[in-house]
This record gives C-alpha cells, sequence and structure tokens, in this order.
C-alpha cells in the first residue's frame, strides 16, 4: 500500500505535466503548419502586399507632389470616403499603342517560349540518356550561365549581334553572307537575348520528367511495330507533357514583362510592357498609368496559369 501512495505521488507531477504538454501541442502549430506558414508569410509581405498597393495606386490620379498620385481614400467629417479612377484601364483599353504593345510582349513571349521548346527538348532529351557522371556535368552546363550577372550575359549579346560582331564577322568569312545582317536592335535580335536568357528555364523541368519516363515503355512500343518517330511522338511527348507545359510557363510568364532583353537588344520599334512600364515610371513620372499597366499585365498571366492549373487538377482527378 504504501509502495502505490509513492509511485501515485510520484507520477502525480508527471501525468500533470504530460497533460499540460498535450494541451499545449494543440494550441501552438504543427511541425507542417509551420513549414506551410513561413513561405506563405514571405509570399504575403513580398507579393501580395507590394501587389495589392500597386493595385490602388491604379486607382488613383497623377498629381504634382511626392508621391505623384493622389489618395483614393479620404475622411472629412467622419465619413470615410473612396475615390477610385478607372480611366487609366479604359485608356490601356483604347489607345491604339497601349493595345499593339499587349499584342507584341504576347507574340515575342510566345515565340521565344516555341523557339526555347524546340531547342530545349532536344538537349534536355539528350542529358536525361547520358551516364549519371555526364547528365551532373551536362546540368552544370545549363545552369553555368546563371553564375554571371544577368546585365552582363546579355550586353555579350551586343558584340555579338552587332554588323562588325563576332556573328556577322563569321558568317562572312564561311561565306555565307556577303555583306553583315542587321542583327542589333531587331527583333530577331530580342528573340535571340530571350532564348538564350530563359532557356535554362525549359531544360530543367523537361530533364526531370524525362529521366523519370520507363524505358520499357518504349521497348513496347518498338515491339508492336512502332518506329523510332512514331515512338517519340505517340509514347515520349505525351509522357513528357506536364514537362513541356511548366518549362513554357517558366519562358512565358517573365518574357512578356522583360525590360533588359528588349532595351538593350531590341529597336525603338520594338513594344514591350516592361519598356511600357518603365517609361510610365521614370520618364513620365505617371505612377497611376505605370501600375494600371502592370495590374493588367498580371491579370493577363493569370489565364495561363489558371489553364495549367486547371490541368493539372484534371489530370489528378481533383
Amino acid at each position: 500500500m504504501k509502495t502505490f501512495q509513492t509511485r501515485s505521488a510520484a507520477t502525480g507531477p508527471l501525468v500533470a505535466l504530460h497533460t499540460a504538454l498535450a494541451r499545449l501541442r494543440l494550441i501552438l502549430p504543427s511541425r507542417r503548419t509551420t513549414a506551410i506558414a513561413v513561405p506563405s508569410a514571405w509570399l504575403v509581405l513580398f507579393l501580395a502586399i507590394p501587389l495589392l498597393l500597386v493595385l490602388k495606386i491604379s486607382f488613383s490620379e497623377v498629381a504634382l507632389r511626392s508621391p505623384p498620385y493622389t489618395d483614393t481614400t479620404s475622411v472629412r467629417d467622419s465619413v470615410i470616403r473612396i475615390v477610385l479612377s478607372l480611366q487609366h484601364y479604359a485608356y490601356i483599353l483604347t489607345d491604339h499603342l497601349y493595345v499593339s504593345t499587349y499584342v507584341s510582349s504576347l507574340k515575342i513571349a510566345s515565340i521565344s517560349t516555341i523557339l526555347s521548346l524546340v531547342i530545349g527538348y532536344p538537349f534536355a532529351y539528350c542529358i536525361s540518356r547520358a551516364a549519371p557522371g555526364k547528365r551532373n556535368l551536362l546540368m552544370i552546363g545549363v545552369m553555368l550561365p546563371f553564375w554571371t550577372s544577368f546585365l552582363i550575359r546579355v550586353y555579350a549579346w551586343v558584340g555579338i549581334l552587332k554588323d562588325d560582331g563576332l556573328l556577322n564577322r563569321a558568317l562572312m568569312a564561311a561565306g555565307f553572307i556577303a555583306s553583315p545582317i542587321r542583327l542589333y536592335h531587331t527583333d530577331l535580335g530580342v528573340y535571340i537575348g530571350m532564348v538564350y536568357s530563359y532557356l535554362p528555364f525549359m531544360v530543367m523541368p523537361l530533364c526531370a520528367h524525362l529521366a523519370k519516363m520507363d524505358l520499357n515503355l518504349l521497348e513496347a512500343a518498338y515491339d508492336l511495330g512502332a518506329g523510332p518517330v512514331e515512338a517519340f511522338f505517340r509514347v515520349t511527348i505525351p509522357l513528357s507533357r506536364n514537362g513541356i507545359i511548366a518549362g513554357s510557363l517558366l519562358v512565358f510568364i517573365p518574357s512578356v514583362g522583360e525590360y533588359v532583353i528588349p532595351e538593350i537588344l531590341g529597336g525603338s520599334g520594338t513594344l514591350m510592357i516592361g519598356r511600357l512600364m518603365w517609361d510610365e515610371f521614370f520618364n513620365n513620372t505617371d505612377w497611376p498609368m505605370a501600375s494600371a499597366v502592370t495590374v493588367a499585365m498580371v491579370v493577363l498571366l493569370l489565364g495561363p496559369i489558371a489553364a495549367f492549373q486547371h490541368y493539372q487538377n484534371r489530370e489528378r482527378g481533383v
């Protein structure tokens, strides 16, 4: 009896401590919740809040003060007044220059994405079929340009694409052309810069999907009488479809709002949303119009992102 009482006295505080810890676990967030909360807080702080601020500025009007826009809310006689201006969005939808800029940006981004896919797919296929040691070496080669400043890499193409640049001199020395081809300050130069800069974003997701492909499926296609070309289009392409879509989005989305490449390699006739935003913000000091251009671009890009998400959910049966 004494032993029982001693144990009860000893275990009583332990039971109370265990109960308190159990209740504390119910109150405190789990490790999974914490792991999700940290990146979510980062996105809210550095993406959602700045975007909401840009959205607010887009509904204001330009003003000769600092910052150069009017307030959308005011308090007078204990009454909160909210004044939202839609004139900038109406101007974007009706002005020929702005409409042409959006169309041109979508065209350049789409062509750059297609070229990146055509060039990047064979390269990604070769990497995925290489031996493990060589595969790692090739992947390092793909990521090697990221070790250099993006601005320096784009400026390097100026010396290559100019009339007296490396490319024209090589073509004339080989006898392919008699006079220099105009590549610098043209849309073609922008395409070259876009593909060069964003090609790794296409190659990496393609490599990830192609490396996981079951080669027995290709063997089965060959056994059923399919040739290499037919097996490629009926087996390899469908199995790498998610990689194609992911890589295309990673190239297309930043290409739409690109500023540095068209500013350095493009001409005065190269219309891009990024250049338009820069002009409105810094040259015209029209922050409301620049914010409206930005919001319109974000809304425009939500379309392909939503389509990709819908496709992913349908594939998972959600």
